[in-house]
């Protein structure tokens, strides 16, 4: 390397771009400052040195803004272009570093250093020069943008310094690596470098290499899926399959990721669409697979609605929809205060037990629209199959879930009020007993992983607020029946009736019958008529049926122009509905020798009964009649034998078993009554008959009795009482177990009744029986 300085030179900044020694390129020149340095050039001895700008948005750059190392150039020919610019052709000659720089007005002058290449090639050098020339060798062969051509100047060039520029050149090098060869003056340094950039750059061109190739592979395996997928697309075309299946199971996978089913689930679904892909939609595997993906993307995984825990909200949609009932409507209230506290407690699992017609779906509809939560309903009268509840194989043909799992499709979230309505109805055959299957769906403990044979994959049932009706606690299966929490609603009274068919049911016809309330009114006599005399049932669907009548007859009346306005009283609604139907036990006008009035709970609520015994010559019978039951005949052998035990006490004849003929009889032969209340009613018509002593018709009573005399509890207190009240009785013998119920009987009806309870049949004779024994 030698040094020699040059004196003042014209500078010409370059942009983007950089000259090396024996170079010849064209340049294109614009600004007015380096057109004057080239003219400048020109006018002395064409040497002109080029160096490059930092940032090459800068105009007039200065001397912090360009390289110190550049390139001392002969400027070789120059051009005019019509828009103004000037092209130039320039050569470099050899490496110059800026000492001076000076402003010479309208362009910049530099004073040089220049550097000389040394000429010299000891071994150290040609090795350099042959690695590099191999290394150049195999990255034109990966580059392919390099002609041969140009691989075989280079090799001819015998200078190691204008060796390692050339090739310098022809690499695709940011400029500040240029810049950097430019600036290694030492020929071995410079060598070294250019050797390590192409060694950099091979090793890119190969990993590029591998990256394409990988890229071509991937991409020959999508274009052969694609074609296949067309062919495949044509053949389903003319097989009448018109889509294809491309479509369908985008919208299958959208689908399954929108269903928010847990991971399980999930991977079968994708695990099934990948064989539903892969068969032919002819095969009948298709339609089965097809259909269980439906059925796991359409069930509620995760789709909730929000509670409303609002409880005087709640209350008012119980009390708007339903009179009376106050137990169940207590309980419901009680789980929605506790879930506001804890917001989590277990849904309760309720089972409404009650006559017909008492209000038990309705109910469960309006404990929906109270809580805000989704109402579905399954009946589960008639079912007699396992698969019903649990679903069947898909192996089988026409294979579907389960109801429960059919009623949660129904109502798309996961925490409805479900109501399994006839759950004392089911039956069990030869294809299993359905009410063990309802066993897991009803417990707690274990409906979080409910599993139905179709579906197979775990569904959680834990959210779900179940409710059960039933009309016969009996029939329900004792396994089954200890998973719920049982509300009776025993049916509804008098007064609730009257209250019900003025405040509810009377509304409701007039509106569905297109009247209106000025149209038709009914007086409070003639409800209390309607319910009393045309209806006879624990609930209120014939009374509902009566008030329908109603309304049907006044709309005549009205279309046809014979009034505009019918009010109903207790007259004319005998006019509408005919004679009275039913009639209800009256008290005895007298009292009387051998007939006690009792008082009975049916399934239409409570009645009276009369109980008459009558005695005759004979050889001691004892006769029953009344289509008497098998706990009522044998209550009156109970009475017959302690009235037999009790003989001396009550002054009879030792004997009087031997010598008459006992007939007992409970009127009206043709309704069949059985229950364990009617005890000392028998007992107390028998004495009455044996001693002659009246029984005081104003007296009703009810309870069973042991052989000793002791009188055991009954059921149905209120019912009972409210047919005493309506009877005109105005004292009730009850068993002092049951004091406790005097509290459920209506407040008004409780004030017009004298209650006597009693712990043993002496205590009834003492109350019921008047005068002295004859």
């Amino acid at each position: 390397m030698t040094k020699q300085t040059e004196p003042l030179v014209p500078l010409l900044p370059l942009r983007g771009m950089l000259v090396y020694p024996t170079m010849v390129l064209h340049l294109d020149v614009g600004r007015e400052q380096s057109v004057q340095a080239l003219e400048q050039s020109m006018l002395a001895d064409q040497l002109i040195f080029l160096t490059t700008q930092k940032d090459v948005s800068i105009d007039e750059p200065g001397e912090e803004d360009i390289y110190e190392m550049g390139t001392l150039t002969k400027v070789k020919q120059m051009l005019k272009l019509p828009n103004g610019t000037i092209r130039v052709l320039v050569e470099g000659l050899t490496r110059g570093k800026l000492t001076t720089l000076k402003n010479e007005g309208t362009y910049l002058s530099a004073e040089l250093e220049l550097f000389e290449d040394e000429e010299e090639k000891d071994v150290e050098v040609q090795a350099l020069m042959r690695t590099m020339l191999e290394y150049f060798e195999q990255y034109i062969k990966l580059s392919k943008k390099i002609s041969s051509e140009t691989f075989a100047t280079v090799a001819d060039i015998e200078e190691p310094g204008r060796m390692a520029d050339i090739i310098a050149s022809h690499l695709p090098l940011k400029l500040q690596d240029k810049q950097k060869i430019l600036e290694t003056v030492n020929v071995k340094r410079r060598l070294s470098r250019v050797i390590e950039i192409i060694h950099n750059e091979r090793e890119v061109l190969n990993l590029e290499k591998k990256i394409g190739q990988r890229v071509k592979q991937s991409m020959e395996r999508t274009q052969k899926e694609y074609y296949l997928r067309e062919q495949m697309k044509a053949i389903q075309k003319e097989l009448g399959d018109k889509e294809g299946k491309t479509g369908e199971i985008a919208d299958l996978t959208e689908k399954i990721e929108k269903a928010g089913m847990p991971d399980h689930a999930k991977e079968t679904a994708f695990k099934e669409l990948d064989r539903y892909e892969k068969i032919p939609s002819t095969s009948a595997e298709s339609s089965v697979i097809r259909n269980y993906i439906d059925w796991l993307v359409s069930l509620p995984w995760a789709n909730a609605t929000k509670d409303d825990l609002n409880i005087h909200k709640a209350e008012k949609i119980l009390e708007r929809d339903h009179y009376g009932l106050e137990k169940v409507k207590e309980r419901v209230l009680e789980y929605l205060a506790v879930q506001q506290l804890t917001k989590s407690l277990r849904s309760p699992i309720l089972c409404l037990v009650g006559p017909p017609g008492v209000g038990k779906t309705s109910l469960a509809r309006s404990i929906a629209e109270s809580m805000g939560r989704n109402f579905v309903r399954i009946s589960l009268g008639g079912v007699r199959d396992e698969s019903e509840i649990r679903g069947h194989r898909r192996t089988y043909v026409g294979a579907m879930p389960g109801r429960i799992i059919q009623g949660m499709k129904k109502a798309g979230t996961i925490n409805p009020v479900f109501l399994l309505d006839e759950i004392d109805k089911m039956s069990n055959d030869f294809r299993g007993d359905p009410s063990s299957a309802m066993l897991e769906v009803l417990d707690p403990a274990q409906n979080k992983t409910f599993s139905d044979h179709y579906i197979e994959e775990t569904y959680d049932l834990s959210k779900v607020m179940f409710l059960a009706t039933a009309n016969d606690l009996a029939t329900i299966p004792g396994p089954l029946r200890d998973r719920m929490e049982i509300i009776s609603i025993p049916g509804y009274t008098e007064l609730e009736k009257i209250h019900i068919a003025k405040d509810h049911l009377l509304a409701r016809q007039i509106q569905e019958h297109g009247l209106t309330k000025s149209q038709l009114q009914m007086k409070d006599d003639a409800v209390k008529k309607l319910v009393r005399y045309y209806t006879r049932e624990a609930g209120v669907r014939e009374l509902e049926r009566q008030l329908a009548s109603i309304c049907r007859k006044t709309a005549k009346i009205i279309v046809s122009g014979e009034r505009k306005r019918v009010i109903i009283t207790e007259d004319f609604l005998e006019e509408l509905l005919g004679k009275k139907k039913y009639s209800y036990g009256q008290a005895e006008n007298e009292d009387q020798i051998g007939v006690a009035t009792g008082l009975a709970y049916t399934a239409v609520g409570g009645d009276t009964l009369q109980i008459e015994v009558s005695l005759s010559p004979g050889k001691g019978k004892l006769i029953l009649t009344g289509k008497l039951g098998d706990v009522m005949k044998e209550s009156a052998q109970a009475a017959f034998s302690f009235v037999r035990s009790k003989a001396e006490e009550l002054h009879l004849e030792k004997d009087f078993h031997e010598t008459c003929d006992v007939h007992i009889h409970v009127p009206e032969g043709a309704v069949p009554k059985d229950g364990p209340s009617a005890g000392i009613t028998i007992a107390t018509a028998l004495v009455s008959a044996l001693t002659g002593r009246p029984i005081r018709r104003e007296v009703g009573m009810t309870g069973e009795i042991t052989l000793r005399g002791r009188v055991l509890p009954i059921g149905g207190l209120k019912e009972k009482s409210l047919s005493a009240h309506r009877a005109g009785l105005k004292t009730i013998i009850l068993p002092k177990d049951n004091e406790k119920d005097i509290d459920d009987i209506p407040e008004s009806v409780r004030n017009d009744l004298k209650f006597v309870p009693v712990s043993h049949m002496d205590e009834v004779l003492n109350t019921a029986l008047a005068g002295e024994s004859k």
